[in-house]
């Protein structure tokens, strides 16, 4: 009865909050195009679901003493409980798009166009999202006999990074790009991005060896291959995000390098 209900409790939650924020932030910053609500909406709901799923991966990893055979209820449980955020989150992140192309002329209508362009731009994150709800989380729920929560509750813990990422697009939207508290974020993002999403497999894999004790470096020799393959294929994107990100830092930080040595020759000099 408790999986049901938590299916059906993601149901409810994640649109109403998506809902919810969409009419709020339309009240108060009446000056904001639907584009401006729509994108802020799905970053506030996207923050809360990674930081769910973060205290549920925690709570999980800590209750596992054994990282083989060891359960928590919350693995299942908040797995589907998360299934609907998934679904929810790839329209959030349609209409995101398609309210920026309205703005900028380029759609005024649902099309199969817009939809093809949507997911030409943003097919990375829509198969990331897919990939989570038709085979994360049948193998969660069907596939591994009761075993591993403990990894499960690792790749809840993966989304810790996600509230900070939400937290930088929303100071952009709302003109505070330009200040330490972005900067600080930034560098808050690429640490946790880092840690928790690319240092977390080795330590699983630490992990793993500690309890058979097996060497770090022979313990991928002692897992079946779909094991390996599957945690090299989530991985994989994790680093190619993780180099965006720091391409996007790096630009942040030149361009306001640029930016105080044109004010520095702007200022007049003492004598």
């Amino acid at each position: 009865m408790l999986l049901p209900a938590a299916l059906a409790c993601g149901a409810v939650v994640f649109p109403g909050l998506f809902y919810s924020f969409r009419k709020v932030l339309r009240q108060t910053f009446t000056n904001w195009t639907d584009a401006d609500v729509v994108s802020v909406s799905e970053r506030l709901v996207s923050a809360i679901h990674a930081s769910l799923a973060t205290a549920a991966g925690v709570r999980v990893v800590a209750a596992c003493r054994d990282v083989m055979t060891d359960n928590h209820w919350l693995t299942n449980g908040f797995a589907l409980f998360g299934a609907p955020y998934m679904a929810q989150d790839i329209y959030a992140m349609y209409l995101s798009h398609y309210h920026t192309q309205r703005v900028k002329g380029q759609s005024s209508s649902h099309s199969f166009h817009t939809v093809k362009a949507f997911l030409k731009r943003d097919w990375m994150l829509v198969l990331h999202h897919l990939a989570l709800l038709l085979i994360f989380m049948p193998v969660t729920l069907f596939f591994r006999r009761g075993l591993g929560d403990f990894f499960i509750g690792c790749f809840f813990i993966t989304e810790f990074s996600t509230p900070f990422v939400s937290i930088g697009k929303i100071l952009i939207q709302l003109g505070l790009d330009d200040t330490r508290l972005h900067r600080i974020n930034g560098i808050i993002v690429l640490l946790s991005f880092f840690t928790c999403r690319i240092l977390l497999f080795p330590f699983m894999y630490l992990m793993y060896g500690r309890q058979f004790g097996i060497p770090l470096h022979k313990v991928a020799f002692h897992l079946p291959l779909h094991c390996n393959m599957g945690n090299l294929l989530i991985l994989a994107p994790q680093i190619y995000w993780f180099i965006l990100l720091l391409k996007k830092a790096n630009r942040l930080y030149l361009r306001q390098k640029r930016g105080k040595g044109e004010g520095g020759k702007d200022r007049p000099k003492m004598d």
